[in-house]
């Protein structure tokens, strides 16, 4: 296992490179991960490990890929995007989502900008098996390192889309869903009332909700019912518990 010594190090300015830059990462086909619980999750999952850099000191351990480093500690938490992480720090191929013939249930996620929440509704939905998620506008990148951290592995195993409105609208006729958007109007119904199991929910940042245009797409208006106290809930807090009622079998 070679030692690496430089910032200058090919390896060193990739993942650096991976763990700060969206444009990066899609050209690369990587995306960069940290810590052995996200390993564990990648090996399990039969994802293609392409580096793996150990940190020094560090626990240590093994993984199935032929380029693996170590590093100094302060070169180790120059590469990484983490604050005195242990490691080790790693690349992932990003793979292609192969093609579902019968997707009965989604979350669309509408201009959801907050890594930590949009990594949280992957992981609910993987836990749900909840058939795709559909990153909408201007969603935080599911593959950004705190994004991915916040999945706690469900990166390796959910679907994730990136579709425009027009692609959405294609998608949802050729899977025959209808589109429910999460909305807090007078003309939403309690979600109580209304069969999601196979359907399509859309869900918008907290601070402007869906948008209009994507509105005018829905089939219906839905709404949490809560506390009249409460205004309204976290986007992944609202998610999962919309989500949960997708994956209810019905009575």
């Amino acid at each position: 296992m070679d030692r690496i010594t430089s910032r200058k190090n090919a390896v060193i300015t990739h993942l650096r490179a991976l763990g700060a830059d969206s444009a990066y990462r899609a050209a690369a086909g990587e995306f960069l991960c940290d810590g052995y619980k996200l390993l564990d999750e990648a090996v399990k999952s039969g994802a293609e490990i392409t580096c793996v850099l150990w940190k020094e000191g560090g626990a240590g351990g093994t993984a199935p890929c032929e380029k693996q480093f170590t590093a100094p500690p302060e070169l180790f938490d120059y590469a990484s995007p983490m604050k005195n992480s242990p490691g080790p720090l790693f690349a992932v191929r990003r793979s292609e989502c192969s093609a579902v013939e019968t997707v009965r249930r989604a979350i669309v996620l509408e201009n959801v900008q907050d890594p930590g929440n949009v990594g949280t509704v992957l992981r609910t939905a993987a836990a749900f098996s909840i058939d795709a998620v559909v990153l909408l506008g201007d969603c935080a990148d599911c593959c950004s390192p705190k994004t991915v951290r916040a999945t706690m592995g469900a990166i390796f195993r959910q679907r994730v889309l990136a579709l425009s409105r027009d692609e959405l609208g294609a998608w949802l006729k050729r899977h025959g869903l209808k589109l429910y958007g999460a909305a807090l109007s007078a003309r939403a119904t309690d979600i109580r009332k209304v069969d999601i199991t196979h359907a399509a929910v859309a869900v918008g940042s907290e601070g402007r909700g869906l948008s209009p245009e994507l509105l005018a797409m829905c089939d219906g208006e839905i709404i949490i019912p809560m506390d009249a106290r409460s205004e309204s809930l976290n986007a992944a807090v609202a998610a999962s518990v919309l989500m949960w009622e997708m994956a209810r079998e019905n009575t």
